[in-house]
């Protein structure tokens, strides 16, 4: 745990699960929300939240603290043009799931030099204060970007507030970050989203649905202009990905329709999940934070699985 304040720019699910999270493990931790209800909410459950957006900002400037966007990616050039204005020296990461079109927008707003990205790998399909819990991020895992240009006293910020919040922390490029997210975070949501519509063409589909048509989905609850940001702003990414499996189905479309076999694709899936499920996450515990090197051997390190679990030293740290 360190005491570095932390200032959470929006307070649904994310934003509001990292300020309950982090002020369990003991920081000072104040943030913003547009709407009065979420302060309001926020307050009740006795949580240091306003509606003015360059006063906690102020205050982050004031404090030092790390500043995390916690908001759509629509919202993110009123955030930054904000932060630039009032807060342009503080320690900045964000927690959305697309990462290069973030990080865009912070050079376009004068902002890269203090900014580490961030990606909590976890939620549920409500939104809002009242659906967070300082458990939420408690065993999962969160990306935190290692750019070639990543300062490494900013990036030990990132670090330390994601292992505050129990989770564990995976290094990786944000390229290389939206290619997997694309896979395994956006394009679930599409066939999600598709499977939903093809069963409600079928009138006894949803009288006869249970495990398999409930877990395939879930992320179909989730907020619909959530869905399109994530998907809309990774859509270079996405659109390899999707173009993959609409292969792949069409193969087993084709095969189908010839009443042949669809066992390639089938056997292949089997064997990916079970890759899956035994996929191993080696501790990275040998690598200086701002040593030579340290963010190429970070990548390798997140590419091959590891995972940071406690504080990797850092060189230069502040103590």
């Amino acid at each position: 745990m360190t005491d570095t304040p932390v200032c959470v720019l929006g307070l649904g699910l994310i934003g509001g699960s990292l300020m309950r999270a982090a002020q369990a493990a003991g920081r000072d931790v104040f943030g913003y929300n547009r709407s009065l209800d979420g302060v309001a909410a926020a307050r009740l459950d006795g949580f240091d939240a306003t509606a003015t957006l360059d006063q906690a900002l102020a205050r982050a400037a004031e404090s030092d603290a790390v500043i995390v966007l916690a908001v759509p990616m629509p919202a993110l050039p009123v955030m930054l043009e904000h932060i630039r204005r009032v807060a342009p020296d503080c320690a900045l990461t964000d927690v959305t799931s697309v990462k290069g079109a973030v990080l865009r927008e912070v050079e376009a707003h004068g902002l890269r030099s203090r900014f580490v990205g961030g990606h909590p790998m976890t939620g549920t399909a409500h939104s809002g204060w009242a659906a967070g819990s300082q458990e939420l991020f408690a065993g999962t895992a969160w990306v935190v970007s290692v750019d070639d240009d990543v300062d490494a006293l900013v990036f030990a910020d990132v670090m330390n507030l994601a292992l505050d919040c129990r989770a564990f922390v995976v290094p990786a490029r944000s390229d290389e970050h939206d290619a997997a997210a694309a896979a395994i975070s956006h394009l679930p949501h599409l066939l999600a989203e598709a499977l939903a519509v093809t069963a409600g063409d079928v009138p006894l589909a949803f009288a006869l649905a249970a495990g398999s048509f409930r877990d395939g989905t879930r992320v179909a609850a989730t907020a619909p202009e959530l869905v399109r940001a994530m998907c809309e702003a990774n859509s270079e990414e996405l659109l390899a990905t999707l173009d993959r499996t609409l292969g792949l189905l069409t193969q087993a479309r084709n095969h189908l329709a010839a009443h042949t076999s669809v066992a390639d694709l089938v056997d292949a899936g089997h064997a990916a999940r079970i890759r899956y499920d035994s996929f191993s996450r080696p501790d990275i515990l040998h690598v200086t934070v701002g040593a030579e090197n340290w963010r190429e051997e970070l990548a390798a390190a997140g590419r091959a699985g590891g995972v940071i679990r406690s504080a990797l030293p850092v060189r230069g740290n502040r103590g």
